[in-house]
């Protein structure tokens, strides 16, 4: 299989090969999430998890794949950690390799501490989410659960929807889905679209009925409020009535289309509740469950390269 990454810390350095290595391989694991035949992949293996932001979803479903795996998991608890002490994330990193570490999954507020980390540490790094930056993980797992769905991850029209401008989930699908060739549509209102939009490759529209017609694939994104720091939208009902994806809006993507959210949904806020729970055109829920699968797949593929490195260097000592 073609993955040679050292690091999960984005989906930008992956070749779509790798992607789609890692993809086939979560699939496997999707198919028989609880075989006895996976419980050693990470044998001896230490898998710690370190969430400087709140995710109850995403740590958990790195915890459940690292133990489905096999490895030794701790769960450290950022937010009393010494970093409140004054400890720099630096002396953290120190503090992690004299631990000797094997995978670290990291979450953190600001954009490109994963990446600090990952030139610190000797083992294994896979961003949580990044700040802004990105979260691979989240798209992979969406990209699996598109591919399940339409039996295909290429040459789809898939719309994007909200708060785009303060969403990593969305950098991050933006890459993965150019990467297969997909046709992508952003839709927001204007002061939710990010600076350099034109960049990106994508087409843009400010009315949800002109960007959803004809579309394979409704991804809605959260408001993320927590990273707001001024009046983005008039109020939440505004919001709900333009941008928010009911029934009649939905109407315009294909009889087909999918729908999807990557947590945790505002229900009358972005989607209205029906549809998210509509078995017929929902597929939030195997999102989540292809979230385990996509994570025991990544540190599966991450470990084999660093048992490789490591049994690299250590014929070398003996030369």
């Amino acid at each position: 299989m073609s993955f040679r990454a050292q690091h999960l810390l984005g989906i930008e350095p992956l070749h779509p090969t790798e992607i789609t290595t890692l993809l086939d391989l979560a699939d496997q694991y999707a198919n028989d999430p609880n075989s006895v035949r996976h419980r050693d992949v990470l044998a001896g293996m230490t898998q710690i998890n370190m969430f400087f932001e709140n995710s109850t979803r995403t740590q958990a479903s790195f915890e459940l794949a690292g133990k489905r795996l096999g490895a030794d998991v701790m769960n450290m608890a950022m937010q009393a950690s010494s970093l409140k002490k004054g400890e720099t994330l630096i002396d953290t990193a120190l503090t992690l390799n004299a631990m000797h570490p094997d995978l670290l999954v990291v979450r953190h507020p600001h954009s490109g501490a994963v990446d600090l980390l990952a030139q610190k540490v000797n083992g294994a790094v896979l961003n949580a989410g990044d700040g802004k930056h990105e979260h691979p993980t989240q798209a992979l797992l969406d990209a699996l659960t598109i591919r399940r769905a339409k039996g295909r991850i290429h040459r789809l029209s898939v719309a994007i929807c909200g708060d785009v401008a303060h969403s990593r989930v969305a950098r991050s699908n933006i890459m993965l889905l150019g990467k297969m060739e997909n046709r992508i549509r952003l839709i927001a209102p204007p002061t939710l679209m990010p600076s350099g939009v034109a960049e990106f490759g994508c087409e843009v529209f400010h009315d949800m009925e002109e960007g959803l017609k004809d579309v394979d694939v409704v991804m809605m994104l959260r408001l993320q409020k927590e990273r707001m720091d001024g009046g983005f939208i008039p109020s939440e009902r505004e919001y709900y009535h333009r941008y928010g994806l009911d029934a009649a809006k939905l109407a315009h993507a294909k009889p087909d289309a999918i729908v999807m959210h990557p947590g945790p949904m505002n229900r009358g806020v972005e989607i209205d509740g029906t549809i998210a729970d509509d078995i017929n055109r929902s597929v939030i829920q195997t999102q989540v469950e292809m979230g385990v699968a996509v994570r025991m797949a990544a540190m599966d593929l991450l470990a084999r390269n660093l048992r490789a490195r490591r049994g690299a260097a250590l014929e070398g000592v003996m030369v």
